[in-house]
């Protein structure tokens, strides 16, 4: 056995086994570096109303773990995913926000909660099968985009810190998903030729408006095309709508929560576009692996496989008693289409290495 294999056999990992082929692999690959390694299915809150597909995925990651002669672990999780994602992603919606549940299904489920637990219960290190990479940098831990840049998440994990990172290991973040699939069919997984999950993480597929519609009641209101100031249809609630989303053939460009009115454009500028150009940028529950710098150039993005826009930072300003930062700032790019959607994550970059981000309000 080679010298790392013999060091990697007294850390014991346990993988989040999604019944998927990326933590399949995962898994795998940890298992021939000789690390300890136990897979954990985690079960969470399911709606009624929506087709139960976790028993079916759970017999997929047992078998893996079976043809992997690995220990599995079922873990509870119901209450900390319903508290933690689906509640606070309903709280946001009925606010007018458009909030991003994948980020804090990662946040609060898989390296919360479970991070804790595995921790608690003998773990080195937890492994997922996300499309990142955790980089030591100047003896510090980073998270790097992945490899396969169409299928790259780190945009989901801006609210890990250093000390989380410590502990995590991205086993699939520096392949191509073509590869990934290339190594489950020659060792012979069941799940090599399964189809990607789609939808609300852990949920799977639902859209989020009918999701939405089963715990906030329908509300008609205007829809207002704001080149001839005049009504073109109506709406089922703003709840349900965000900035950037076409109705009617046109895009929102604004929504009035409190006369419930949505404002729309041929074109994705407009009155809430122009407005966020121009005024600071406000950002909550922020977190950065690097302080940020005024006079230093990032690349932001403001939702998941958005195109980067460069800014220059001129001012920041820290409200700690509200958690809230603030962020003069100016353009570097031509084309200053941002969408900005409060609620949604706006994650800085250098280059490949993430450094943090925030929500935006």
């Amino acid at each position: 056995m080679k010298k790392n294999n013999l060091k990697n056999k007294k850390k014991k990992v346990f993988v989040g086994m999604s019944g998927g082929v990326d933590s399949s692999v995962s898994a795998l690959l940890l298992k021939k570096k000789g690390y300890d390694v136990t897979g954990v299915f985690i079960k969470v809150w399911q709606p009624d109303f929506i087709e139960c597909t976790w028993k079916e995925d759970r017999r997929d990651a047992m078998r893996v773990c079976a043809e992997l002669d690995i220990p599995f672990i079922t873990l509870d999780l119901e209450k900390e995913y319903k508290e933690g994602v689906i509640d606070y992603m309903i709280r946001e919606y009925k606010k007018g926000r458009t909030p991003n549940p994948d980020v804090f299904c990662n946040k609060e489920v898989k390296f919360g909660a479970f991070l804790s637990w595995a921790l608690k219960n003998g773990a080195d290190f937890v492994a997922t099968g996300h499309y990142a990479q955790n980089k030591v940098i100047n003896k510090n831990n980073f998270l790097v985009k992945g490899k396969d840049s169409s299928k790259d998440q780190s945009y989901f994990l801006w609210t890990l810190n250093k000390k989380q990172l410590e502990k995590i290991i991205f086993p699939v973040g520096g392949l191509l998903k073509k590869d990934i699939r290339k190594i489950a069919e020659e060792n012979n997984l069941v799940t090599a030729k399964k189809k990607d999950s789609q939808g609300l993480c852990f949920i799977g597929k639902i859209d989020v408006k009918d999701f939405l519609k089963e715990y906030i009641k329908n509300k008609k209101g205007k829809i207002i095309d704001t080149k001839f100031n005049k009504k073109i249809g109506e709406h089922d609630g703003v709840f349900f709508y965000t900035i950037g989303e076409k109705i009617n053939g046109k895009y929102i460009i604004e929504k009035d929560n409190k006369k419930n009115i949505l404002y729309v454009d041929e074109k994705l500028q407009g009155k809430d576009i122009k407005k966020f150009n121009e005024k600071d940028m406000f950002l909550e529950n922020s977190n950065f692996t690097e302080v940020l710098e005024v006079g230093k150039i990032y690349e932001v993005q403001e939702r998941y496989h958005a195109k980067e826009v460069k800014i220059k930072i001129n001012k920041i300003k820290e409200n700690k008693s509200k958690k809230e930062l603030s962020i003069k700032y100016s353009f570097l790019n031509k084309n200053k289409n941002f969408d900005y959607t409060s609620g949604q994550s706006l994650v800085f970059y250098k280059k490949e290495k993430l450094i943090g981000g925030g929500i935006m309000i």
